[in-house]
């Protein structure tokens, strides 16, 4: 049988707080970055909620309600494409590759902006889904719906790896999937994943525990 290991990828595979941070210093400066990151992420999920926004959109309309001065709004969008992936991800993933698991990104974002990403990782994916496609965001269960849709995929071969537990570890609990809770943060857990890292290392021994070959 097909093994597949769906991902996250912002937060979980290219270090998105570090991006939005760095562009939030550009625009506000350093003393209040820390502050406008804690409300831009309680800003996203209200503007992605009936999913009729781009991710372009969604960033751009978050810096202009932090009060991005004028002609800034769209900093923050435009400079997705260079954030960085977490150092241990691409071997990680390699080596999840090599044991015969295919891989996939199930993402918030744009088409764009996910190729820009792919490019940096510089792995081989399967298959991608992103909510530009289908007009859902995560947590919703468009990006599953329309993963298993296209790959036929065994809910009984397939383990979804997520730093997100709103976003990624709560509707795979709820689709019944196994995962893998990607705690970068430190956080308390609210729904309980399957099991729990604080980065990808031993990512390939995980997956192989939850499906063995």
């Amino acid at each position: 049988m097909t093994r597949w290991a769906t991902f996250d990828c912002y937060g979980t595979l290219i270090d998105w707080n570090a991006g939005i941070r760095a562009e939030l210093v550009r625009v506000f400066g350093d003393e209040r970055a820390d502050e406008q990151l804690r409300h831009y992420h309680e800003l996203e999920p209200t503007l992605q909620r009936d999913g009729k926004r781009s991710y372009r959109e969604v960033m751009t309309e978050a810096m202009r309600r932090l009060g991005a001065p004028d002609g800034e709004e769209a900093g923050l969008a435009d400079s997705l494409p260079t954030w960085q992936p977490f150092i241990e991800v691409r071997e990680a993933l390699e080596e999840a590759r090599g044991r015969g698991w295919r891989l996939a990104i199930l993402s918030n974002t744009d088409t764009d902006f996910i190729t820009a990403s792919k490019a940096r990782l510089r792995v081989r994916f399967d298959e991608t889904v992103v909510a530009s496609e289908i007009g859902s965001y995560k947590p919703a269960f468009g990006h599953w719906r329309e993963f298993s849709r296209r790959t036929g995929a065994d809910p009984a071969q397939h383990v979804h790896i997520g730093a997100s537990l709103f976003h990624d570890i709560a509707p795979a609990n709820e689709l019944g999937l196994p995962s893998i809770w990607i705690n970068r943060l430190g956080e308390r857990p609210g729904p309980t994943p399957t099991l729990e890292q604080e980065d990808l290392r031993g990512l390939a021994d995980a997956l192989d525990s939850l499906v063995p070959h």
